[in-house]
């Protein structure tokens, strides 16, 4: 979008989801504005008390970019919440759960024979 001055304009959405709370935000900026811009702007972290985010835990439609990225009209700028578990870990206590069910000798599944 321009307008008579010769300022081209993006629009852009920032969003910020939290358990209990998930916000979005259009913002139109100035070309050339970063994804610090667009959050700062927004106003998002205002409505989640207390939360902080990670420079390095933010994204454009969930690839992880830099903060000072510049961004192009329509991008959604995201802001990453801290993990509560680490995957991989989770993913290893599963298994070894699941190990842990099958080792049980003289069991028979349902319908074998």
């Amino acid at each position: 979008m321009s307008n008579n001055t010769g300022n081209e304009h993006i629009n852009i959405e920032v969003v910020l989801a939290m358990p209990e709370q998930q916000e979005l935000v259009t913002v139109v900026l100035e070309a050339g504005s970063t994804l610090a811009d667009a959050i700062t702007r927004s106003g998002i972290l205002d409505r989640f008390d207390g939360f902080e985010p990670d420079p390095k835990q933010v994204g454009i439609f969930g690839q992880r970019v830099a903060i000072d990225q510049v961004l192009a009209d329509g991008d959604r700028v995201e802001i990453y919440r801290p993990l509560i578990a680490d995957p991989k870990e989770v993913r290893r206590q599963r298994a070894l759960r699941q190990a842990a069910g099958n080792s049980g000798k003289g069991r028979s599944r349902p319908g074998s024979v």
